[in-house]
């Protein structure tokens, strides 16, 4: 289980983390979408969906895990709201 402050940027390094059987909880990273709740969770699911395709395919998550969800924002103005709303951060681990 992934829970508390996650949203779309996060999803590469969750997919790489947890893989296919995980639940991810997220709450403000869906209902803090400007267009509103349902409009969050689409951009949620199209990220999950572009880093499990990535993965498939071979692609490195941790190292273009950025690009992956630039890429699928491009067709996705959801996801590409949810970008802009979050910005691009990592996970910083000592």
């Amino acid at each position: 289980v992934a829970s508390g402050g996650i949203h779309v940027w996060h999803m590469p390094a969750l997919t790489e983390i947890f893989g296919d059987d995980s639940v991810l909880q997220f709450g403000g990273g869906t209902l803090g979408h400007p267009w509103g709740n349902a409009p969050g969770a689409v951009a949620n699911r199209v990220a999950l969906e572009a880093c499990v395709q990535a993965r498939n395919e071979g692609r490195d998550l941790a190292r273009e895990g950025n690009e992956i969800i630039r890429e699928a924002s491009k067709w996705s103005p959801e996801l590409a709201a949810a970008c802009e709303v979050w910005k691009e951060i990592k996970f910083e681990f000592p």
